[in-house]
């Protein structure tokens, strides 16, 4: 059974880090109807001076940070000694487990800059495991034709028979990113269980048991800057609007765990999180 749309999303613009602006997607909501995902944040713009600030050192606890880049470079660094660049087609997979401290800082080029952050939750059990980061450069990342023109990038997960980069992260999740020629249609299936959305990345695409989306401003595909949140089911269908589409697909296991979030910490009770920020202030918050 093809899944139906049980919610949209229209991202907001805002500031985060140093002063980057960015469009947060979703994040921060009280029912955690994304779970096991946390937040998306579509950042970027052709103004260095949007989004030079960057992101200076910050920590992070109890969730992995997945920074998928489409446009321009940011460089990084962290408390385990990882260090480097991430341009167009690569992607930095972090577990931040039991702590660590990183930045995230764009870097002044010609054209644009423009990435996507999700942040995905860890189940309680792995919540102080040992922190790991995984680099995903171009070439190790499936592309897949589409009949009739298109294509996925399998980032994570399985599709069209082929396996994505990233494999060993606790919460099995599934990436794809799709590209659709006008009028081209996509169907993933084996969904059956898992939180599953869709985020707009350019033009326009409809979703649905039909590949058509609710009406959202007069228009019957979903736009730029909107994500879909579905209803259970075993696929999802996409068909691209008249310029054609390029959308992110992730899939996940929900956690059905409680959640205690403040800024770049999420744990399971106000207890854990105080602890971690007391820690941090006392220097002992990495292991």
């Amino acid at each position: 059974m093809n899944r139906e749309i049980k919610r949209i999303v229209v991202g907001q613009d805002t500031f985060d880090g140093a002063g980057v602006k960015l469009r947060r997607i979703f994040g921060f909501s009280a029912d955690n109807a994304f779970d096991p995902f946390l937040l998306l944040d579509d950042f970027g713009s052709d103004r260095p001076e949007d989004f030079l600030a960057g992101f200076p050192w910050h920590p992070h606890r109890g969730i992995e940070t997945v920074t998928w880049m489409l446009e321009g470079r940011v460089a990084h660094g962290d408390s385990l000694g990882n260090s480097g660049v991430i341009g167009p087609g690569e992607m930095q997979w972090m577990s931040a487990g039991s702590g660590i401290i990183h930045q995230e800082m764009p870097e002044r080029a010609e054209g644009r800059l423009r990435g996507l952050q999700l942040w995905v939750n860890l189940p309680a059990r792995e919540k102080m495991s040992a922190p790991k980061y995984r680099g995903i450069t171009p070439d190790e990342v499936p592309h897949v034709p589409l009949p009739g023109g298109g294509e996925v990038l399998v980032l994570a997960g399985e599709y069209g028979g082929v396996t994505g980069p990233v494999r060993d992260v606790v919460a099995s999740p599934r990436y794809l990113d799709v590209t659709l020629p006008p009028g081209g249609a996509f169907t993933w299936d084996g969904l059956g269980g898992l939180t599953v959305f869709a985020y707009v990345v350019e033009g326009a695409a409809g979703f649905g048991p039909d590949g058509a989306a609710p009406v959202l401003r007069s228009t019957a595909a979903l736009p730029r800057g909107t994500a879909a949140l579905f209803d259970d089911g075993d696929a999802v269908r996409a068909t691209a609007a008249g310029d054609g589409a390029r959308f992110i697909l992730v899939a996940g296991a929900p956690l059905r765990e409680p959640v205690a979030w403040r800024g770049p910490i999420v744990m399971n009770t106000q207890q854990e999180l105080d602890l971690a920020f007391r820690e941090f202030h006392a220097g002992t918050f990495v292991k």
